[in-house]
């Protein structure tokens, strides 16, 4: 069955960095786009980074841009997101998202990112 994983999430201080992974199994992953998705507590799912099939298109949230780097691993089938300049309201809860195709949504259990001093 199709399964997204995500690791790398922890405490970190206001201007450090993590890089947040995404394991996918159970589907052609190649031939999907990967969405990264966060929630904050008290907050909505915000998209932060899409990722085309082969890395070579990445688009990401204006909160983020020049911040975040998504890129993936087709070999490994894992995509990666690269955190850098961390700040307070980046805390939250990160997951991975992909659409095989329409009403078939999979998700990441997530993984913590909590930024403080």
């Amino acid at each position: 069955q199709v399964q997204l994983v995500e690791s790398g999430g922890g405490l970190v201080q206001p201007g450090g960095s993590l890089t947040l992974s995404c394991a996918a199994s159970g589907f052609f992953f190649s031939s999907y786009a990967v969405r990264w998705y966060r929630q904050a507590p008290g907050k909505e799912r915000e998209l932060v980074a899409t990722i085309t099939t082969t890395g070579s298109i990445t688009d990401y949230a204006d909160s983020v841009k020049g911040r975040f780097t998504c890129f993936r691993d087709n070999a490994k089938n894992t995509v990666y997101l690269r955190v850098d300049s961390l700040k307070p309201e980046d805390t939250a809860v990160y997951y991975c998202h992909v659409r095989l195709s329409l009403g078939y949504d999979y998700w990441g259990q997530g993984t913590q990112v909590t930024v403080s001093s």
